[in-house]
């Protein structure tokens, strides 16, 4: 189908318009982080002060431990998961899914008092695991429900012709179906990492006392209550904080886009 010019420039009108819009805070919030006030110099020195200051180098650490370890352990337990239920039919198969939802559903707010209770009964609280398996369950209902979509959705002529030629279902699984879903891992991973890396109210909750388990936003909320009045550090420390994923954002933004429209043409 034919595209005529004004319709083309109307286009692009829009998404200019969008870009400008989605952009415009982030613009704004790294103006603040250079401008000068009562307790920043200006300019690049109030990422070093607000670096030091705010000890952000152990809080991205923690975050960066947690996030990793998150990704590794619900992306392959997603993977194991969603092939399962995308391939395979077994007795309570579609009633194990649907619980396996609830993990989805169920926002962390609900549960989060009752888990640390459970946590604390065990001896896991102000404990690394504290902050990671909370963050797994619920990474793998959603990898789950992810990847079951592009499970139930792939080639079945290639998954016969692997039967034909003696492959296993395991080999199956990891030598032809996962290569093929690339893009939906890769969609998982920039997904978990985001959620995982910005999770707020868990370490709060789960690590009350452990200081050097503080992760990058946690840290934030405590660097936030110094400073009440002078901006300029503060934006500083968010811009410290966000740029992880801005990052791997852009570093895997066309995989990304790719999951996302593959994910969407699927039934």
């Amino acid at each position: 189908m034919r595209v005529s010019g004004s319709e083309r420039l109307a286009n692009y009108a829009i998404l200019m318009a969008f870009a400008v819009f989605a952009l415009y805070p982030l613009v704004g919030i790294v103006a603040a982080a250079l401008q000068p006030d009562t307790q920043a110099p200006g300019g690049l020195a109030n990422f070093g002060q607000a670096w030091e200051i705010g000890r952000f180098g152990s809080y991205l650490r923690a975050s960066a431990l947690v996030s990793v370890f998150v990704v590794a352990v619900s992306t392959v337990l997603s993977i194991l998961a969603g092939f399962a239920f995308g391939t395979m039919r077994f007795r309570g198969s579609e009633a194990l899914f649907y619980v396996m939802l609830i993990g989805i559903m169920v926002p962390a707010e609900a549960i989060v008092v009752p888990l640390f209770f459970d946590l604390r009964a065990l001896g896991l609280t102000d404990t690394f695991w504290a902050l990671a398996l909370p963050q797994v369950a619920q990474s793998v209902a959603f990898g789950t429900f992810w990847l079951r979509a592009f499970f139930r959705s792939s080639n079945r002529s290639i998954i016969e012709a692997a039967r034909l030629d003696g492959a296993s279902t395991w080999r199956i699984l990891w030598q032809v179906l996962v290569p093929l879903s690339r893009p939906a891992l890769v969609t998982l991973v920039v997904l978990t990492f985001m959620w995982t890396w910005n999770e707020f109210l868990i370490p709060l909750v789960m690590v009350p006392t452990n200081e050097s388990l503080r992760t990058a936003p946690l840290g934030l909320g405590f660097f936030s209550g110094q400073y009440t009045q002078g901006f300029s550090l503060l934006a500083a420390g968010a811009v410290i904080v966000a740029v992880p994923v801005v990052v791997l954002y852009l570093f895997l933004q066309r995989h990304f886009i790719a999951g996302m429209l593959e994910g969407a043409v699927r039934d």
